[in-house]
């Protein structure tokens, strides 16, 4: 038991690593890992997921916090709607066999790492378009340094929200691959205060879908505790390293890697 509690460990470190050197989004290669490295299932899985993810986001976000880069009052109404979302999305998982939730999964992943690979490869060229940052729903007032709350920017931050907290329930990823670039497309934030905002959505959307699941009685604490702190100890290690080795490229190796576990997902889901 304590060979597999500090292979968890372990294991969580990895994605504590990643989150720090890829950004928010990294977090989606914790099922994964959990279902390869420790023999979960998805629904067993998910939870505990997500138990690391909140608590290696949620340490960014305080860092964020103190560094005055979180969007705090954009990070909480986007986390109020994804935490109201997200036992939704739990109960659908629980009603879906192993199999189809899966090859969800395997698809979501695919999608995010393709977008990851686009926008590495977009820095690569050197494009860079900001005219549209400041036509967006949500444009900073350059007065007060806050964000101008109209209905077209709360509408936009809601369906963020909405999608991050169904898929935060469903498939136990934080969103980051969803409020990453919904942030960047609906407001004119620069990547840096929107990598700490998404880490405050995802640290509190993953707080709220940890409490359902274990108020549901499916979150396995033996697992899950050693596999958070691995994650916790693993960002704090690797954010150091982040500004010098973080890059494009870097960017492209996650992708290639994100793929690859979800080939082997869907491989497992299909062949049994």
């Amino acid at each position: 038991m304590i060979e597999h509690q500090l292979l968890g460990a372990g294991l969580g470190a990895i994605i504590g690593a990643v989150l720090a050197l890829t950004g928010a989004g990294g977090g989606i290669l914790a099922v994964p890992l959990l279902v390869f490295g420790l023999g979960l299932s998805m629904v067993e899985a998910a939870p505990i997921g997500l138990l690391a993810v909140g608590m290696a986001a949620a340490v960014g976000a305080v860092l964020g916090l103190r560094e005055g880069l979180v969007r705090y009052r954009a990070a909480l109404f986007i986390a109020l709607i994804g935490i109201v979302a997200a036992p939704f999305g739990l109960m659908l998982a629980h009603q879906l066999p192993n199999t189809p939730l899966a090859l969800v999964f395997a698809g979501v992943l695919v999608y995010a790492c393709l977008r990851i690979w686009r926008k590495a490869a977009s820095q690569l060229r050197g494009d860079a378009n900001d005219a549209h940052r400041f036509i967006e729903p949500c444009v900073l007032n350059p007065l007060q340094g806050r964000l101008r709350w109209t209905l077209p920017c709360a509408r936009a931050l809601a369906f963020t929200g909405l999608m991050s907290g169904l898929l935060s329930g469903l498939l136990g990823v934080g969103g980051g691959f969803v409020i990453i670039p919904a942030l960047n497309r609906y407001t004119n934030l620069r990547m840096k205060s929107i990598v700490a905002t998404s880490l405050a959505v995802i640290a509190l959307v993953s707080t709220g879908s940890v409490v359902s699941a274990s108020v549901a009685g499916v979150m396995h604490w033996q697992v899950g505790a050693p596999f958070a702190i691995g994650a916790v100890i693993g960002l704090l290690l690797a954010r150091p390293l982040a500004a010098r080795i973080a890059g494009p490229r870097l960017q492209q190796l996650f992708a290639v890697a994100g793929i690859s576990a979800a080939v082997l997902l869907a491989g497992k889901a299909l062949l049994g």
